[in-house]
């Protein structure tokens, strides 16, 4: 991952009304081999990864990094949101003068629907907008990913572009923190 400036990692766990989000540990392996080998979660992601490679290649603790939060449920892993520069070639001129900081969130398929990824979405953007006051993020979804699509309007991200790439056509929003007016 680039680097997110001069944030202090990791942050205490962050605690919202049904969720934690945490560093990875060596007890949520199993859930990120879950998450990357899903034909559900990599639909819009460039498809599930094959099991036997990640079984062999996914270290015995996740790596640990800045931005990158595990989300738990009743002590037991269902997903990641990570907060992540993005490459110099796909910026969004969103701040040119470097790259964005980049919204994704993968969830198990028996997360969805119940609002978790906006609950956990939410605290890492506000956490993210307090640890680096007036940063834009971007998020980037294909257009026919419904569900994210709603989610980024529920978070309220703005569209700033639509582009092809890898086949399909991406939406490509930003949020930053409203002060509300006093």
């Amino acid at each position: 991952m680039t680097d997110l400036g001069s944030v202090a990692w990791p942050p205490a766990p962050i605690k919202t009304e049904r969720l934690v989000l945490r560093e990875p540990e060596a007890r949520d392996r199993t859930v990120f081999i879950e998450l990357f080998t899903s034909p559900e979660v990599g639909a819009y992601i460039g498809g599930p990864r094959p099991r036997d490679e990640l079984e062999r290649t996914l270290p015995e603790t996740p790596e640990r990094r800045p931005g990158l939060f595990v989300v738990e449920l009743d002590g037991a892993m269902i997903g990641t949101v990570e907060l992540n520069r993005r490459d110099p070639e796909h910026r969004s001129h969103v701040r040119p003068d470097a790259g964005e900081a980049e919204l994704g969130y993968l969830f198990l398929p028996e997360a969805w629907g119940r609002g978790y990824a906006a609950e956990a979405c939410a605290a890492a953007l506000g956490w993210f907008a307090d640890a680096l006051p007036g940063e834009p993020v971007v998020l980037c979804t294909q257009t026919a990913n419904n569900l994210s699509m709603r989610l980024a309007a529920k978070l309220g991200f703005t569209e700033v572009q639509r582009f092809e790439e890898w086949g399909a056509e991406q939406w490509m929003g930003a949020w930053s923190r409203v002060t509300p007016p006093a």
